[in-house]
């Protein structure tokens, strides 16, 4: 299997950043604002980074 993978764009790392920061104070307790559970923010998270790792120019 040969996987091209390519750097993603800068947008999209530090929108993955932050979900992951988002995740770690929900779960620790700092910030409720939002509805959603703290594993789904980062699994969010995660899987764009892994999108724009497999897609180019994402």
């Amino acid at each position: 299997m040969n996987l091209k993978l390519t750097r993603p764009k800068e947008i999209t790392f530090w929108i993955s950043v932050v979900l992951g920061l988002l995740a770690l104070f929900s779960k620790l307790g700092t910030f409720t604002l939002l509805p959603i559970e703290a594993f789904w923010l980062l699994f969010i998270g995660f899987a764009l980074l892994v999108i724009a790792i497999l897609v180019k120019d994402l």
